[in-house]
């Protein structure tokens, strides 16, 4: 749990620059925000203290992402919450994907960042709404920063709506966002233990994009040892080998994306989907 990085201290963001301050809404969602969580906030900051902090922040972030998972359904929303380190190519990933399915699918973004639209830039210049989230000094996206962002794009209503999370593979495992699927992308430049080094996120991915395998040939990343590492975290994981850049294992990975929309868009559809 992110208990030093201050992120539990100080939840407002920037969303398309203007600032969200933590549980402030103009709206209303339905839920209660009397915020009682029997406890006394006089003592010391202590451990017990921030071990009931972060108890209250998980438990009003599970609250949201009840909120968030119900109205994603209810409109038959596929929504994937793509977690990696910075730098493994998310977004030119995400760029790509949008390229090959907008045609064919509805499809909106949300980007996480702690500073910058530049993400949120990119990805609009392939014609499809994007809402930035800024967290400051937080290290990743919770549920209600996202119910915020879907309230700006439901009108527009996406069958696909890909998160983009800040760049962090151990703070945004705990953070439940509603989402269908987390997504673990990790580039072959990071080395191949980082399943074993990072457990958390492997072990709750439902599948992995192993990205910029164009790459292969010139460095000394083992895929197999990688593949294995990822396998002894999660016996279940779905492993897409691709490049973002080139379009090696796109196919696959496609294919499998729209059969998870197909799949969710026919359970909702006796709701509203």
């Amino acid at each position: 749990m992110c208990d030093s990085c201050g992120c539990v201290e100080d939840d407002s963001v920037l969303m398309d620059g203007v600032r969200i301050k933590g549980h402030d809404h103009g709206h209303d969602h339905g839920h209660d925000h009397g915020h009682d969580h029997g406890h006394d906030h006089g003592h010391g900051a202590g451990a017990g203290r921030i071990v009931q902090m972060a108890q209250d922040l998980l438990s009003r972030n599970n609250h949201y992402a009840r909120r968030n998972r119900e109205v994603l359904t209810q409109h038959g929303i596929l929504a994937v919450n793509l977690i990696s380190s910075p730098g493994s190519g998310k977004t030119t990933l995400l760029v790509r994907t949008i390229q090959a399915l907008k045609d064919r699918l509805r499809i909106a973004v949300i980007e996480g960042d702690q500073s910058t639209a530049n993400d949120a830039e990119r990805i609009r210049l392939t014609g499809v709404p994007a809402v930035q989230i800024n967290t400051g000094k937080g290290c990743h996206l919770d549920a209600h920063m996202v119910s915020h962002a879907l309230d700006r794009l439901l009108p527009q209503t996406p069958q696909i709506l890909l998160i983009e999370n800040v760049g962090n593979l151990v703070c945004p495992t705990d953070f439940d966002l509603g989402e269908a699927h987390k997504v673990v992308v990790l580039s072959v430049t990071e080395g191949e233990d980082k399943p074993i080094k990072y457990p958390g996120i492997f072990h709750a991915a439902r599948a992995m994009l192993l990205n910029k395998v164009d790459l292969l040939p010139y460095l000394t990343f083992d895929e197999d040892m990688c593949l294995g590492y990822a396998r002894r975290v999660n016996t279940n994981l779905r492993v897409f080998p691709v490049s973002a850049t080139r379009g090696d294992g796109f196919d696959a990975w496609l294919a499998w994306l729209t059969a998870e929309r197909d799949g969710l868009a026919l359970t909702a559809s006796g709701v509203g989907g």
